[in-house]
């Protein structure tokens, strides 16, 4: 196993993803394991069934161990928004004189801006931009001559909620565990660099829960997740078509927003027999079912001030929404503004679904690396 690979655990809200794999070439993934798995999810900052997750969780690392043929002995878990708390601060240091700033102060200006909660992990710090004693605003001041250093930072914080149960779940395993914040893996790995020093919306539409985000340099500024994603639409759909989950789950795919009103039906066969859908009742419950989602864009949106804003697209990502044609459109005119899908740009990787893991395993390799190899003893070599 090279020195360079890494372990790594994605919780969506209905699916666990684990992989074990490395960077390759032209900033490409090799994995050597993946496995994935369904669970119930969570609500309100809780799983609803822990004893679920913890035979899934369990399910997944076995065989990623057994694929990949070794011990897993350190894995990053990703943290979904649901768990994940965004505190904004603005830390000053100070130098006797003029310096060349090195990595050593920039980590010296996170810890002064640092604070501790009881019910909450410290996980990291991003900053959106430095200030100089001379007012340059610079995205990485390192090298750059100054008597101070000022920065608008994120502080990224867990649950203990979160964090105890996962501590717990892996209690015994002999594997160490350290955190990674989903949202900002997702924001810094999909959207270009260039873009986001000047601002960028993300919103990441998962089965269960759904994060809209405003993105600026490498932090993310503000960020609201709400319980509702792809299980709404189906919901809706249940509701209107008078049909049981696995149908309603199975139609979702096939519809087509853009079909012309009063179309008549159309019949849908499955194992379980064939169903006649009012096209009609159709669309418009899925219409029904994404508003929802439109409604928490629409509330982060309302708080947003600054012309820079106005015409800023809304990314989208996640698996929530991608495979429902016209779904965007209808999320653009509902929240009156521009929305793009955003996914890997990567050979069969390349979809909004497959995001959150392959922005996760980015980051855990720009962690491996600082470390100077660490996953090497990590597998025994």
């Amino acid at each position: 196993m090279s020195r360079k690979s890494v372990a790594v655990m994605d919780i969506r809200s209905s699916k666990i993803t684990m992989l074990v794999g490395e960077r390759s070439v032209n900033n490409t993934f090799v994995f050597t394991a993946m496995k994935t798995v369904s669970y119930g999810g969570y609500a309100d900052g809780r799983f609803f069934d822990e004893k679920e997750l913890s035979e899934r969780v369990i399910t997944a690392l076995r065989e990623a161990e057994r694929v990949s043929n070794m011990k897993i002995r350190r894995l990053y878990i990703g943290v979904p928004g649901e768990f994940v708390r965004v505190l904004l601060g603005e830390p000053v240091t100070g130098f006797p004189k003029q310096k060349r700033i090195a990595s050593g102060d920039i980590d010296a200006l996170y810890n002064s801006g640092r604070q501790d909660f009881a019910e909450m992990t410290y996980l990291r710090a991003s900053c959106a931009i430095f200030t100089t004693s001379d007012k340059r605003m610079v995205i990485d001041p390192v090298g750059m001559m100054s008597s101070s250093l000022k920065g608008l930072v994120s502080y990224f914080y867990c649950t203990k909620y979160f964090t105890d149960l996962m501590d717990k779940l892996f209690a015994g395993t002999g594997i160490t565990l350290k955190y990674l914040p989903s949202t900002l893996a997702m924001a810094c790995y999909l959207i270009p660099s260039e873009t986001r020093d000047e601002y960028a919306f993300l919103l990441d539409v998962g089965d269960n829960s759904s994060t809209v985000m405003l993105m600026q340099g490498n932090a993310i500024l503000k960020q609201t997740t709400a319980p509702v994603g792809r299980s709404q639409i189906v919901a809706e759909l249940m509701r209107a078509l008078s049909v049981p989950y696995d149908v309603a789950s199975a139609i979702l795919p096939k519809t087509n927003l853009y079909t012309r009103s009063n179309a008549g039906k159309s019949e849908f066969m499955n194992a379980k027999g064939t169903y006649e859908i009012d096209l009609d009742l159709l669309v418009s419950a899925v219409k029904d079912g994404l508003d929802a989602i439109c409604e928490i864009v629409s509330f982060f949106m309302e708080n947003m001030q600054g012309r820079e804003l106005d015409y800023k697209p809304i990314y989208v990502t996640g698996e929530g929404i991608c495979d429902i044609r016209g779904a965007l459109e209808h999320v653009s005119k509902r929240v009156d503004r521009v929305c793009e899908y955003i996914s890997p740009n990567l050979p069969y990787y390349d979809k909004p679904s497959m995001s959150s893991f392959i922005s996760l395993v980015d980051m855990a390799c720009d962690d491996n690396a600082q470390q100077g190899g660490f996953f090497y003893h990590l597998f025994g070599g």
